[in-house]
């Protein structure tokens, strides 16, 4: 198989869908790589380590387009990339379809086999294509949070971790999931007062072992998040539903009654964004102002820190990169019914049925569009 790597063009995307240890691994499984000349840079990566790996390197998107069998990348295509792809061709990457009906259409129209990391499942019902960046992004939540809290970015100018005789600021973190755990590890390491807000009793349990007294956890209700956010400082927006748009749990009316120049950090924004007041922002230009609360939404979190990111996600992609390539699609699908459930878009088909629900299109089961092929 020819697998083909372009370079992102998202705002300040640096990462890259592979890494060279990836591409030796398929050069020796005997398939060809073809990886766009520097797309690599922005994580530390050369032509001539991908050439010496055995990739060929080109010039511009124009052959890996029109060349490949699959296309790896890692965040959804842009509409310039969404008119290159072809009937039959594999597109593997981050899709993030519920919030973006226009990729949606796109992606159907082009006839292109899509299959999202995000909805990649494990046998435990995990999602291991997406922890990989929910952990980053959760540990970089209170870092940024913390920068936005700063005067000069339009925070009230406190910092996170407090001094002696100084309190430490209060940070509520919605979801007690991967992102959400993680964003509680660094916002306790650095002196925060944390608590954590999950409807599920179990992940309560789970957390409340795992910090002990470090953090208070509080079970989810509309009441408890209006309440927690009045005393706030900084609020983590950290909710999942795989493959579906995020809930709006926090409303305008509850960004209105936080403190001026408190801090929102929305991890949840690839899926549209669990604040009402949320739209996507870019590493250009993090951050907004809505009634007078800083709002940080970049819709690429771990492209900030795109060289541990490219290889985190390379670690847990490679597996399903050869598996695809090795036996090529329908039979990797067939075979492996978690990596079935990446499969959004088929031959002009949408087979993900919470996009469907979310956006009010045809829904078609998966397995039934594989077979048919």
């Amino acid at each position: 198989m020819l697998i083909g790597v372009p370079s992102e063009i998202k705002d300040n995307e640096a990462r890259v869908g592979l890494i060279p240890t990836s591409v030796h691994e398929l050069v020796h499984h005997g398939h060809r790589v073809m990886v766009q000349s520097g797309a690599g840079l922005g994580a530390g990566l050369t032509d001539s380590d991908y050439i010496h790996a055995g990739a060929e390197i080109v010039d511009g998107p124009d052959r890996i387009f029109a060349d490949s069998d699959m296309i790896v990348k890692v965040k959804e295509p842009l509409s310039e990339e969404r008119k290159r792809l072809r009937p039959g061709q594999v597109l593997f990457t981050y899709l993030h379809l519920a919030p973006d009906p226009e990729q949606t259409r796109d992606l159907i129209a082009s006839g292109a086999i899509c299959i999202a990391y995000e909805t990649v499942t494990s046998p435990s019902g995990a999602l291991p294509l997406l922890t990989p960046m929910s952990e980053v992004a959760g540990r970089l939540a209170p870092q940024v949070g913390a920068h936005a809290l700063e005067k000069s970015q339009g925070g009230r100018g406190i910092l996170l971790g407090g001094v002696p005789g100084v309190p430490a600021a209060s940070v509520v973190i919605i979801g007690g999931g991967v992102s959400g755990t993680h964003a509680a590890t660094i916002a306790i390491g650095m002196g925060a007062r944390v608590t954590v807000v999950d409807r599920s009793a179990d992940a309560l349990k789970r957390l409340s072992a795992q910090f002990g007294s470090a953090i208070s956890t509080v079970y989810s209700t509309r009441s408890a998040i209006a309440d927690l956010l009045k005393e706030a400082d900084l609020v983590i927006g950290a909710v999942l539903i795989p493959g579906a748009a995020a809930p709006k749990l926090v409303t305008r009316e509850m960004i209105g009654s936080m403190k001026k120049g408190a801090v929102v950090v929305d991890i949840a924004i690839d899926q549209g964004g669990c604040f009402e007041t949320s739209h996507a922002t870019t590493h250009s230009n993090p951050t907004y102002l809505v009634d007078g609360v800083v709002h940080y939404c970049v819709a690429n979190m771990p492209g900030a820190v795109a060289r541990t990111s490219t290889f985190a996600l390379n670690n847990a992609t490679l597996p399903f990169v050869l598996a695809l390539a090795d036996l090529g699609w329908q039979e990797a699908l067939l075979r492996d019914r978690h990596l079935l459930a990446g499969l959004n878009v088929c031959r002009g088909e949408l087979t993900c049925e919470p996009v469907a629900e979310t956006q009010g299109l045809v829904f078609v089961d998966p397995l039934l569009a594989v077979q048919r092929g």
